[in-house]
This record gives structure tokens, sequence and C-alpha cells, in this order.
């Protein structure tokens, strides 16, 4: 569901991953060229009522991807949903079938990271870090509006941020302290957000994302453990995990590897320690509304003024 830029990610990795087959696509407007013989559907509904899918992929704006992954969920199919799925955490009270949706982290497939999830360490301080650029073009549609994308900790930063409140658990213990700092005028989000979430016990998640970088890309997460050790998940999009940046798998494997593991779940087996259930994703959702909700804005002239 969704044929655009993130759809057709999906749909390259899809093509090369035994076992499965693209029955069909649906999008009212489709903003790639589908292969000959691949039909294509205006709605999801229709789509899913012809072809009863084993697997559903939801590659759609938050406005429309709850919804959609739930009617996905409710004809029995195991859905995938692309984050943030929702920008209210209040959206994701349980329903049935929700236990058949899982969002979809496949950075959390990287080497390391299965094994850490299903046995987290006792994790004292943990820093999530992005770098990355998105320049005038990438802010069209539904993108350019904070209440219809929400900003970096919902689109970009939210892998790291997601893989760092998994391996803590726990509530925030106090208001985040963090800051926005909005320089370019390209949207309503942000070009820069920093901040410091309190969790019980001491423990502590710091976040410094930034999308107007003109270094090359990273998504890091540096994890300090109560022993005093340290792990760092290393990549453009943390997909090194635990292991060698030069040997790091690409996008496209990690893809095929979250289907793998959607596909085993189909077929009645045990879900994979990587695997992002939907529920788990309230709590996160609402750690980020609390550091927006908290930030001291700062708005350079330009943007002031735009």
């Amino acid at each position: 569901m969704g044929a655009g830029e993130v759809g057709a990610k999906h749909l390259q990795a899809l093509r090369s991953t035994p076992g499965l087959e693209v029955a069909a696509v649906a999008d009212p407007h489709p903003q790639l060229t589908l292969e000959r013989g691949l039909p294509l559907f205006a709605g999801w509904r229709a789509a899913l009522t012809v072809l009863q899918p084993q697997l559903v992929i939801v590659a759609a704006p938050p406005s429309v991807a709850l919804t959609a992954a739930r009617d996905a969920a409710a004809t029995g199919a195991v859905v995938l949903v692309e984050k943030p799925v929702t920008l209210d955490a209040a959206d994701l009270a349980a329903l049935p079938g929700d236990e058949r949706i899982y969002v979809a982290f496949q950075p959390h497939f990287a080497p390391g990271l299965p094994e850490l999830l299903l046995d987290p360490p006792s994790i004292q301080h943990a820093r999530v870090s992005l770098t990355c650029r998105r320049d005038r073009a990438y802010y069209r549609g539904w993108r350019a509006r904070f209440g219809t994308a929400g900003g970096i900790l919902h689109q970009q930063a939210i892998h790291g941020l997601a893989l760092a409140l998994r391996l803590m658990p726990g509530n925030l213990a106090a208001p985040p302290v963090a800051r926005t700092e909005h320089h370019r005028a390209f949207a309503d989000t942000e070009d820069r957000v920093t901040a410091r979430l309190s969790l019980p016990g001491g423990r502590t998640i710091a976040v410094d994302a930034r999308v107007d970088d003109d270094g090359p890309p990273l998504h890091h997460v540096d994890l300090e453990l109560a022993d005093g050790t340290a792990l760092a998940v290393r990549g453009r999009n943390l997909e090194a995990g635990l292991g060698d940046l030069a040997a790091a798998p690409d996008h496209q494997q990690l893809r095929r590897d979250l289907y793998t593991a959607l596909t085993a779940v189909a077929h009645g087996g045990p879900a994979h320690p990587s695997l992002f259930p939907l529920s788990d994703l309230r709590r996160h959702l609402e750690a980020i509304h609390d550091v927006y909700a908290h930030a001291e804005r700062v708005l350079a002239p330009a943007a002031a003024a735009a």
C-alpha cells in the first residue's frame, strides 16, 4: 500500500526476497512506474477484498497508515507499517488485530542487535546522534507540515530513539529538556532537535539530530552500560549494528531479513526479537510528544519571517 519513494524501496527488496510474491500495489496516485503485469488498485480495501494477501506492507503517510494497517490486519494478514504510523499516541489504544501489525524498523536487524534486543543488558545512558541533509525538495505535500509529518524525531531519528527506548524500559521520570532550531524555513519542522530524556534510576537518553548537515550522513546510538562498559551501534542508519562498518549489510538486505521474519510469523512461528510490535510504539510516541511539548523553540530571522 503506497507507491511513492518508500514504497519503491520495499518493492525492490520484496522482489529479491525468496518465498515472497508481490501480488499487487494499492495507490490512487502512484509515483513510480510499476512492472508490466503487476495489478494496481486505486484503493486498499478493494485490494484486500480481491487478493486476501498473507503479508501487507503499508508505505503510506501517517494520516492514513494506521487505518490501512488495521484494515489489512482485520483480514488476517501480517502487516508491516512504516514509521511513525501515526503522530498521536492515543491512536494506539489496543484494538483486535493489532497483534499482527509490526512497525518498519529494518535497522534493528543489523548485526548484533537481535541478540541485544533478546537479552538487553542494564544500560545507564544512551546517546542518539543523527546528521543528514534534507533539502527543500524533500518537504513536499504532507511532509511540509508538522501536523501531518511530525518532526525529526518522527521521521528520521526514530530508528535510533526507538532502539534506545526499547532497550531502556520505564516511563519518563521528568519532563524532557529539549530545544528545536529552525533555520531554513523549508517546512514547519525543525532543522535540529536536541533533547535529554530522564528515566527512573538516573538513566538518561540524549538526542542530537539534525537534517541540515553537509557532512557524511550518520545515525549512531552509543550505550553506556551500568558496569561502565560501552556499546556502539554504527552506520549511515544503524546498519552496521555492533559489527564492522566495512561489512555492514545494505538497507535492502535488512529489509529482506525483516520480510523473512514477518513470513515466519505469518506461518505461525514466534516473533523475531527485532520485530517491533505496534503496541510498543505508544510509549515511544508519548516520549516524542513530550520532547516537542517541552522544547525551547529557536527561530533564525529568516525562519521567523517565513
